[in-house]
């Protein structure tokens, strides 16, 4: 979007074993909060702070464990969107939606078969809105493009972020599909709760891709807050 791109620098990493990013072994750092939280500070120390970070699904976590390591202080505000904040059985922050639990016992799986099957319905679970063929054949691309171990290895955390939630200063964003089945939206109540003086934003039939489902709304909703946090002036 040439608004947010024509004022700010915009990154968007890859997780450490997705995408084009490194994939260390299984023993390498998918089970440490504190190897999270050093992949964030790396790339922090590329682009610049203050930074707003932006975590969407499995990214909220990764931002928890940014912060359990390194506090806000290089931070000026946080967007949590359609994301998860805990991982674990259990956990508030973590509560799976239908989709997610329909296709749990199938991503995990090394037999391809069975991981295409899961992750093409899952797909098809993440978006109330319908997709181009294009853009749901690569996300399903991607997802098997994650080694099957590190799959496995990111489900097996066991993360509560109550406390990191709780001890957030800078400004912070909640927004999320109210049709989310992917992580429910008991989370964003969750994690808006946590947060003292954290905005809440919902997308009113919106599955678990706002800025896919509907992109003009999710960018002037990220062009607001960013500019806005980065002048010290969001307010709830």
């Amino acid at each position: 979007d040439p608004s947010l791109t024509g004022k700010y620098r915009i990154v968007a990493p890859d997780l450490r074993g997705h995408g084009a990013s490194d994939v260390p072994g299984v023993d390498r750092g998918y089970n440490d909060s504190e190897a999270w939280a050093d992949d964030v500070a790396a790339v922090l120390d590329l682009v610049g702070k203050p930074a707003v970070l932006v975590g969407w699904s499995y990214g909220g976590a990764v931002i928890t464990d940014y912060l359990r390591a390194y506090g806000d202080q290089d931070l000026a505000g946080i967007v949590f969107a359609g994301a998860a904040t805990e991982v674990g059985r259990g956990r508030p922050g973590a509560q799976p939606g239908s989709a997610m639990v329909s296709v749990m016992p199938y991503v995990t799986l090394e037999d391809l078969d069975s991981a295409a099957r899961g992750f093409t319905e899952f797909v098809r679970g993440m978006s109330e809105a319908h997709l181009p063929g294009e853009i749901t054949q690569r996300i399903v691309g991607d997802s098997l493009r994650v080694p099957w171990q590190v799959r496995r290895a990111l489900l097996k955390r066991n993360l509560d972020s109550s406390g990191v939630l709780a001890s957030i200063t800078v400004p912070t964003l909640v927004a999320h599909g109210r049709l989310d089945a992917v992580v429910d939206p008991a989370v964003a109540e969750y994690t808006h709760g946590k947060i003292s003086g954290a905005q809440m934003r919902w997308f009113e039939k919106v599955g678990h891709m706002p800025f896919a489902e509907r992109t003009e709304e999710f960018d002037e909703m990220l062009l607001e807050f960013a500019g806005l946090a980065l002048t010290g002036q969001a307010q709830e």
